[in-house]
């Protein structure tokens, strides 16, 4: 015998004796709300002093901040799809009190009115959750990631290409002026020679003129004429853009020419799974218990050379230096050592060959012949190789890297290596064997395995793989973050900080 089915009542035309209100429908914990108690908590004078007045009403910058931070938690980028949420999602109906700006509104003041002001506000609401308990200023743990910039990826330019073309306008120069040379060999004249070595568009242009007059009246080869004519119609004008290109460039390698700012790099989750070049920024972040506590955007490939800057803006925007900062080989060199030293920082950084040094030493494995393995005596500045034989002090020298810091080494050599038995183990040259030593490196390294190999640092160590990392995987694969939406370094400094909000609350409402 078959049951009667009963259905739930339906009925859409059904009246309310009083409306729903939308504060019902929002979950007590939910992540929208959360979003709007901090931004209600924190100072946003700044955004309001921005706006000039006059004219037609504006929509408030509280609400629009809100309705960006949270629509970044959501995983929604694009300024239309959150035009479109605010006219179908409850919550963010809830949150915008049923305002609702269209796309233009939304993506003028994230890429207008945001830019200047969101770091200090993003730094307001890291002090927040430190008075909640959840996040330490004093600890944190840094690394770099590679995020796919807003650009076309087969459009660029090249700081080595610029120094061939140069190189070849100069060389052609140069012939020029061996033509002139010759020409006025056989009348016994000798013209002044024009300034090859640094050549500009002035320098170009007067160069040119000088070949030009030399070779007025005079019966030319009609190859050399043609020359000439090309490097007054083009060499200029060539000049012009290459210097304009190297001031763009700066201290870069290469740009993207639909967007300058970005730098090629490449990518270790690229389109292509080819790890091809990309335009990009470098996303430099320090984290503690996995929330975000400060970030910085590089536009250099080596995390190498962006530490120093980014310890010094946690500093300035939080008013106090972190007690340990932990990081891996990436950062260590002796610049970044150095700088930490001085600002006492405790630092927790692996070097280059770290890790390698710890399994050689397991395995018994340490290289006899290696600079560090050979006997050193003090008191009479010698080295002595494995045979016995002084390496004697040669003198020392300064170089700067390129970043500008400046390091001494010290050079010591054999004195015959010629019928050494171990020679071919030792060393690869051919005149006698010559090492170099940076001995604060040295101080800064042994100073730095001391920590790492230490009880805190073999925790440090662990706990920066799932702090720092686990951020990352978060940003680029639930967040679905891996190519900004917007252009140029100013507005991708608004974009990172609005993801590093969306992170740090949407970790809080998990713990509420």
């Amino acid at each position: 015998m078959s049951r009667k089915v009963i259905f739930k009542t339906y009925c859409q035309d059904q009246l309310s004796l009083l409306p729903p209100s939308y504060d019902d429908l929002v979950p007590i914990h939910h992540p929208v709300r959360v979003v709007n108690t901090i931004i209600d908590n924190i100072d946003i004078s700044v955004l309001e002093k921005s706006y000039k007045g006059g004219g037609t009403s504006s929509y408030h910058p509280r609400m629009l901040l809100k309705v960006i931070i949270y629509a970044y938690l959501r995983n929604l980028y694009s300024s239309r799809k959150i035009e479109q949420a605010l006219s179908e999602n409850i919550h963010f109906m809830w949150l915008s009190g049923q305002s609702k700006p269209d796309h233009n509104t939304i993506n003028d003041f994230r890429g207008k009115r945001l830019k200047g002001h969101l770091k200090s506000i993003f730094h307001q609401v890291v002090l927040l959750l430190v008075e909640q308990g959840v996040v330490s200023l004093k600890d944190i743990y840094v690394d770099g990631t590679k995020i796919e910039a807003n650009a076309n990826r087969y459009t660029f330019v090249w700081g080595k290409s610029i120094k061939t073309h140069k190189e070849r306008i100069k060389k052609q120069l140069k012939e020029l002026w061996s033509y002139v040379e010759k020409v006025y060999k056989e009348e016994q004249l000798i013209p002044n020679t024009p300034d090859f070595e640094a050549i500009d568009a002035e320098k170009v242009a007067a160069t040119i003129h000088q070949i030009n007059d030399a070779l007025k009246g005079k019966d030319i080869d009609k190859k050399v004429k043609q020359k000439l004519n090309y490097a007054k119609k083009n060499w200029l004008t060539n000049m012009a853009k290459y210097e304009q290109q190297e001031a763009i460039l700066q201290q870069r390698n290469s740009y993207s020419k639909t967007d300058p700012s970005a730098t090629f790099m490449r990518m270790k989750d690229d389109h292509m799974q080819n790890g091809q070049l990309k335009p990009g920024y470098n996303f430099q972040a320090s984290t503690n218990n996995q929330y975000l506590t400060n970030y910085t955007i590089g536009q250099t490939t080596a995390d190498t050379t962006l530490l120093k800057d980014h310890v010094a803006d946690h500093i300035q925007n939080y008013g106090q230096t972190p007690e340990t900062l932990t990081a891996d080989a990436g950062y260590g060199s002796e610049e970044n050592y150095t700088d930490l030293e001085a600002k006492e920082i405790t630092a927790f950084v692996k070097y280059n060959y770290f890790h390698k040094e710890q399994q050689d030493t397991k395995k018994g494995k340490i290289n006899p012949f290696h600079p560090d393995q050979l006997y050193y005596n003090k008191k009479t500045d010698t080295y002595y190789c494995p045979m016995g034989q002084a390496m004697t002090h040669m003198g020392s020298y300064k170089k700067k890297t390129k970043n500008g810091f400046e390091q001494e080494l010290h050079r010591y050599q054999a004195q015959n290596c010629n019928g050494c038995p171990l020679r071919s183990l030792c060393h690869k040259s051919k005149t006698h064997r010559i090492i170099e030593r940076n001995y604060n490196l040295i101080r800064l390294k042994a100073a730095a395995k001391k920590l790492l190999t230490s009880e805190q640092g073999i925790e440090k160590r662990k706990q920066r793989c799932w702090d720092v990392e686990a951020v990352f995987g978060n940003i680029k694969q639930n967040m679905n973050f891996k190519r900004f939406m917007l252009k140029g370094i100013d507005k991708v400094k608004v974009e990172i900080g609005l993801i590093a909000m969306a992170h740090n609350l949407k970790k809080y409402s998990l713990t509420l």
